[in-house]
Order: C-alpha cells, then sequence, then structure tokens
C-alpha cells in the first residue's frame, strides 16, 4: 500500500478558502502592499537616476558664472537632487545663508515625496499577522462550538480539520507581514542611500559657491 493511498489531498486555494472571511482583509493588505512596494520602487529608481557627470558640469557652468547654462541643466533633471540645486542656482546673488536654507527646504520636501506610503507598509507588516491571529482565535471557538454539540465521541477528523482551518489565517497573516517587512526595510535602505547622496550634493553646491569664479 502506497503511503499517501488513501489520504485526502487538498490544494493551496482550497486551503486559503477554507481560512474564513478573515482571509478577505488579509488579501487586501497583499494587495495593498504589493501596490505600494511597486509604486515606490519605481520613483525611488527614477529620482536616482542622477547622471554620473552632473556635479562636474554644474561646477564648470557656475565657475565659469554661467548661471542660466548650470540651471538648464537642473531642469533637465527631473530629479531630487536636480530640483535641490536648481532652487539653489535660483537664489545665486542672495546671502549664502539664504541659499542654504532654500535648497533644504526642497529637499525636506522631496524626502517626503520618498517616504509617502512607507509607514502604511509598515502598519501591515504588523497588522497582517495580527488579523491572521484573530482569524485563528475565532476560527478555534467556532471548531469547539461545534465539537461541544457534537454529542458522544468527537471524531478526530473534526477536532483536526478545525484546528488547521483555524490556523490558515495565521499563515497567512505571518505571510503577509515578513514579505511587508521585508520591503520596507529595503525601500527605507534605497530612501537612506539616496538622501544621502542629495546632502552630499548639496553640501558640495554651497561650498562651490563660495569659490572664486573664473575669470
Amino acid at each position: 500500500m502506497e503511503p499517501s493511498e488513501g489520504l485526502e489531498t487538498i490544494s493551496l486555494l482550497e486551503l486559503l478558502l477554507q481560512g474564513g472571511y478573515m482571509m478577505i482583509p488579509i488579501l487586501l493588505l497583499w494587495i495593498g502592499s504589493i501596490y505600494i512596494f511597486v509604486e515606490r520602487i519605481l520613483l525611488i529608481r527614477n529620482a536616482s537616476q542622477t547622471p554620473d557627470n552632473f556635479r562636474e558640469n554644474i561646477r564648470d557652468r557656475v565657475l565659469a558664472g554661467d548661471v542660466q547654462g548650470a540651471r538648464a541643466i537642473c531642469l533637465q533633471t527631473d530629479t531630487p537632487i536636480g530640483r535641490m540645486i536648481e532652487k539653489g542656482i535660483s537664489r545665486i546673488g542672495q546671502p549664502l545663508k539664504n541659499i542654504e536654507v532654500s535648497i533644504e527646504n526642497i529637499g525636506k520636501v522631496e524626502v517626503y515625496r520618498l517616504e509617502k506610503n512607507l509607514s502604511m507598509l509598515a502598519t501591515i507588516s504588523g497588522a497582517a499577522p495580527m488579523m491572521g491571529f484573530l482569524g485563528t482565535v475565532t476560527g478555534m471557538i467556532q471548531a469547539f462550538i461545534s465539537i461541544a454539540q457534537e454529542e458522544g465521541a468527537v471524531s478526530p477528523k473534526l477536532l483536526s480539520s478545525g484546528i488547521y482551518e483555524a490556523m490558515v489565517t495565521t499563515a497567512a497573516g505571518l505571510f503577509v507581514g515578513i514579505l511587508a517587512y521585508l520591503g520596507y526595510n529595503y525601500l527605507v535602505s534605497r530612501v537612506q542611500k539616496l538622501v544621502h547622496r542629495m546632502e552630499t550634493t548639496a553640501i558640495d553646491f554651497v561650498d562651490l559657491l563660495q569659490e572664486p569664479q573664473r575669470k
């Protein structure tokens, strides 16, 4: 006799469907986490596409006194770094402190755009497992109610099926929560790397304004 002979098999879809109504919000959280991750990773990738020679070109134009040429380069570079430096160039001629403040303000706005919805992904990473546990608890309650209503000896099959169906929501919630947590930390690391580049570029630009222009 084969080991699997006589054993009932169940597909993954059937197993998920037996998780009960709590699988619906977990599924919605899963869809939401995928949307947020894809949308953020595309935005961060586009925001990171500053040309390698951007700083050198800006430096050459500013030192040569070609402010409009430097500003045109920034306008062609549709990235947070380009918008920060463009704002700084547009303030050339004003006190250095005013230029620094204008660059810092644009930087804050750009960082907010980069971090938008990341807190939602972090919330999903914590809420999904808790919803899974809640589904398990309610499922166990229903299973024990069914057992209590049975007359005579309780069938082991009835007991085991009620328990594993209740545990499905826990597994699903943990799955969604873990992936959302990993996605959140990955996006945060990408944002931090980009913010560091923004800060370095801003510092270099401020230092550049203190150098004498070429004759």
